[in-house]
């Protein structure tokens, strides 16, 4: 397993927004970053040294997400005034828009293949679109309040969203019906992904919690109450080995998921911090906040194979605990197990539950 070989480092920080930002995204090729923000300014940073910004605008109101395609070739934006805006990220800034809900634009999350974008919202649904023409496809719509987040898994089969109504369900897109809700957050859910391999999901929550779930068994694999405010985003590194968190305490928090544990608290903003995302290698995250800064930290970990994380059989992690609160830690022991290895997994899973109920 991967290992950090030093602490992760903040290399660059970026100003040039004049409101909070909301959200960050590296390109694929790891040669633009875009930050959105209350200012409803979209901004696209070359992350070589001395190069100009892009400032985009377009938006009526505070742009909330923002995601590049697969290509790095299109940028979608969300905004509070309720549009979604498909940009082409070079000096022209060049942007169509489609009027997406009728409330604000929480999430966008392009398909692995590029072909459609996902949408969430606080008129409470889910939306498909696809990126040609953006057509509208499909909806889904049983959330009960504001839906924060959405995204596709990594093979494009299933969608997952988060919302107010304190539940993360998992949607099949085919089919287009609900095969899962989880319902363990004891507050809003305010982020939501896949883990790289599909297997899991981890999502974030204004309970101050992290949780990290399987989408084939719906058992609770990890459980994390590690920040002391509401933690805002969320972000695997491509290994499948750490989560990297964001919250309105102010830190970024790096978690080991394969031993549970926590591994860094980084400080650097000024005020929460609300997104954070890792560049599509793992060798960079960026983080946003409400101080209006862009930070650009260097992972600083061991170069990674990223097939080694999900081949390599390891037992299960033991009881870690984080700020008093015990923490199961077992991330599947390495999420591409047989049948049997599974089986094997769970009723070692079971075992440490018991022997953790008082």
């Amino acid at each position: 397993m991967a290992a950090p070989c030093s602490d992760p480092s903040l290399e660059r920080h970026f100003k040039g927004h004049r409101d909070a930002v909301t959200c960050v995204d590296f390109s694929v090729n790891m040669k633009q970053l875009a930050s959105g923000s209350m200012d409803s300014c979209l901004m696209i940073r070359h992350m070589k040294p001395q190069s100009r910004a892009y400032r985009f605008t377009g938006h009526k109101d505070a742009i909330t997400c923002v995601n590049f395609s697969p290509s790095g070739h299109l940028l979608a934006s969300g905004s509070r005034d309720k549009t979604v805006r498909i940009w082409v990220p070079n000096v022209k800034g060049e942007s169509t828009m489609f009027r997406a809900h009728s409330a604000t634009v929480r999430s966008v999350h392009f398909c692995s293949d590029g072909q459609s974008l996902v949408t969430a919202s606080d008129d409470k649904t889910v939306k498909v679109w696809s990126t040609h023409r953006q057509r509208f496809l499909f909806s889904l719509n049983q959330h009960i309040n504001w839906v924060r987040c959405a995204r596709f898994s990594p093979d494009g089969r299933l969608i997952v969203s988060a919302s107010d109504d304190k539940t993360v369900k998992l949607w099949d897109k085919t089919s287009r019906e609900c095969v899962y809700s989880y319902c363990e957050h004891g507050s809003f859910v305010t982020y939501v992904d896949f883990h790289p391999s599909g297997t899991c999901i981890a999502a974030a929550g204004m309970d101050n919690t992290v949780k990290v779930w399987d989408v084939r068994t719906h058992r609770l694999l990890q459980h994390y109450q590690l920040h002391s405010a509401a933690v805002n985003a969320l972000s695997f590194h491509p290994s499948g080995n750490y989560l990297i968190t964001a919250s309105s305490d102010s830190t970024l928090k790096i978690l080991d998921l394969m031993e549970g544990r926590l591994l860094y608290t980084l400080h650097g903003h000024q005020g929460p911090a609300t997104t954070v995302a890792f560049s599509r290698t793992g060798e960079y995250f960026a983080s946003g906040g409400s101080d209006e800064q862009v930070m650009v930290w260097k992972s600083n970990f061991d170069n990674v194979d990223y097939g080694e994380g999900m081949k390599v059989q390891r037992p299960p992690a033991t009881l870690a605990t984080s700020t008093g609160n015990l923490t199961v830690s077992i991330l599947e022991q390495r999420l591409t197990l047989t049948e049997d290895k599974l089986k094997q997994c769970l009723e070692n899973q079971q075992l440490i539950m018991q022997r953790a109920t008082p």
